[in-house]
């Protein structure tokens, strides 16, 4: 039976309320209100408010915010905190650190004229100023299906309200709308849950490398005043992590912001190969480090959350534009990991999408087309030249570990320019990479001690994650039977271990085993989509509104 759906027309619709879609918005106003005209824009975000599922580091380099707005400082952007000082550490065991001498700091993570920030926060600053721009924004509307009409994307049908568990109509039931728009922008982050469906459908990455991710974990502490250093940078490698293997790489942070607040975190690739590991009981034992345990101690955690991180840069990048739309953002991949940053490169995104999409309604267009010209600018933008620089930091860290790897980005990013004459290639895909059980040493945690490391449950309860819980499981299995057939005998079924909010559990005895889904717990990381060995587990937007909401993340 087909469902009657509203429909509302616009010239440009934004999917996702984060930097990339934020920027685009505003950037699409203000070109109309330099030629004079009207153009009319719509943003939609699955989070309850803008800035609900905004979780990053965050160190900020205002280049691409210089661009948009100027007068941000005039304005009142949250940027509060100048960094003052970078230290980076190679941790060595639970003890032991040497601090790197800041000659031998590659160019890309010096952090001179950047700030210290929340970019939840400064995404609902960008909210603000879209809406006083005449953006139309509408939070806690979900976009689940791409319209695709003659092979052209047309918009986005926002999902269903009020169906219950088993998929039936409940009383407050409520189709969807459909938004039409002439061109539409993806900007959904990380593993966007259409993107994903629009690279597969048009063929976006063939023949780039495979995209590339980790799990990036991170926790909010008000801390004694005499223990904090406001606009201190801690970045750190190795321990719990490898240092000089390749088999669990990744990266530490850890920032002081203002108002005795301190934010640390670990980022975990997600190539690591022991089925066992856990990247949030990793990050629990990495807070005892006395090197971090120095300045949480007597602190009080106040927020946590998780989400995943698109890392594979140029070398993985997909095709842009398709017929009716484009990717911006981590929905395409233009974090820069070699600066750990992909708030400014997504807003450039956003901002070159725009005024392609400007230019074009601005000209007359219908849309349908594809906005080739955005691609143009992009590859002759400062962006496309960074990413460039950048292409082989996270290939190298991959191929020879933190410490080798680190040393040769050293010598191409300082010595080089970031031009090596040659392209370094990862071309192994991150769910494949996995060990088996069998052939994997099991790792034995400490339990937490509720002053600096905690269980998964209470730090789910800091993220105030909700969802209606008579909704369909958001989280949906291909294959029912795989989990306890297939990934527990081959890998001890590592979704118990990889989820950082709890959601996955094998419950039972012996054949009564089953696989549990906690879907309420979700915080919208999409690590099992992304991790999960069969390609079993396909995230999909729950009801708007739900997941995480997050403060000051």
């Amino acid at each position: 039976m087909s469902v009657e759906r509203d429909v509302m027309e616009y010239d440009v619709l934004v999917v996702g309320g984060g930097p990339a879609g934020l920027s685009a918005a505003i950037r699409l106003k203000q070109r109309a209100a330099e030629a004079g005209k009207e153009l009319n824009v719509c943003l939609v975000e699955k989070g309850s408010e803008v800035g609900a599922h905004i979780l990053s580091g965050a160190v900020f380099e205002p280049r691409a915010l210089n661009e948009l707005f100027p007068d941000w400082k005039e304005k009142g952007a949250p940027l509060n905190t100048p960094v003052i000082g970078d230290d980076i550490y190679f941790f060595r065991s639970e003890t032991a650190a040497v601090k790197m001498p800041n000659l031998f700091v590659p160019k890309p993570m010096h952090n001179e004229g950047n700030y210290i920030i929340s970019l939840a926060n400064l995404c609902r600053w960008l909210g603000t100023q879209a809406e006083a721009l005449g953006v139309e924004i509408y939070p806690g509307f979900a976009a689940q299906t791409p319209i695709i009409e003659d092979g052209v994307v047309k918009g986005v049908t926002i999902g269903d309200m009020g169906i219950n568990h088993q998929g039936e109509h409940k009383p407050d039931y409520a189709p969807g709308m459909e938004l039409r728009a002439k061109y539409t922008l993806f900007a959904e982050g990380c593993r966007g849950h259409i993107g994903k469906q629009l690279i597969a459908k048009y063929d976006l990455a063939k023949g780039t490398d495979p995209q590339h991710y980790a799990i990036g974990i991170k926790e909010i502490w008000t801390v004694p005043a005499e223990q904090h250093k406001p606009g201190l940078v801690v970045h750190g490698a190795g321990w719990p992590l490898d240092l000089l293997g390749t088999d669990a790489l990744g990266g530490s942070f850890l920032y002081h912001l203002e108002n005795n607040t301190v934010v640390c975190g670990l980022i975990v690739d997600l190539s690591y190969t022991n089925p066992y590991l856990s990247p949030f009981d990793e990050f629990q034992r990495f807070k005892h480090h006395p090197k971090i345990a120095q300045y949480l101690k007597g602190g009080t955690r106040v927020g946590y959350g998780a989400r995943a991180l698109v890392k594979g840069g140029l070398n993985s990048l997909p095709k842009l534009t398709f017929p009716g739309g484009v990717l911006v953002g981590d929905d395409a991949g233009t974090l820069n990991f070699a600066k750990i940053k992909g708030s400014h490169t997504a807003m450039k995104s956003g901002m070159l999408a725009a005024e392609a999409a400007a230019e074009a309604v601005l000209g007359g267009s219908e849309g349908g087309d594809e906005l080739t010209t955005y691609t143009e600018k992009f590859k002759a933008s400062w962006l496309h030249e960074e990413l460039y620089k950048s292409r082989n930091f996270g290939v190298l860290l991959h191929k020879f570990g933190a410490l080798i790897g680190g040393a040769i980005n050293y010598i191409e990013q300082n010595w080089f320019g970031g031009k090596f004459p040659w392209t370094f290639h990862d071309l192994k895909l991150d769910h494949a990479s996995l060990k088996l059980a069998a052939d994997s040493q099991k790792i034995e945690y400490p339990r937490p001690d509720g002053k600096l490391s905690f269980d998964k449950l209470s730090s789910v309860f800091l993220s105030s994650t909700n969802h209606e819980e008579d909704q369909p499981v958001h989280l949906v299995l291909k294959d029912k039977s795989i989990p306890i057939a297939k990934n527990l005998p081959l890998y001890d079924e590592p979704a118990q271990r990889y989820c950082p909010a709890g959601v996955y559990e094998v419950v039972g005895e012996g054949d009564a085993k089953r696989f549990q889904i906690n879907a309420q717990n979700c915080v919208h990381c999409k690590t099992c989509d992304i991790k999960d060995p069969a390609q079993n587990i396909n995230w999909v937007a729950p009801e708007g509104g739900g997941g995480p909401n997050y403060a000051n993340m």
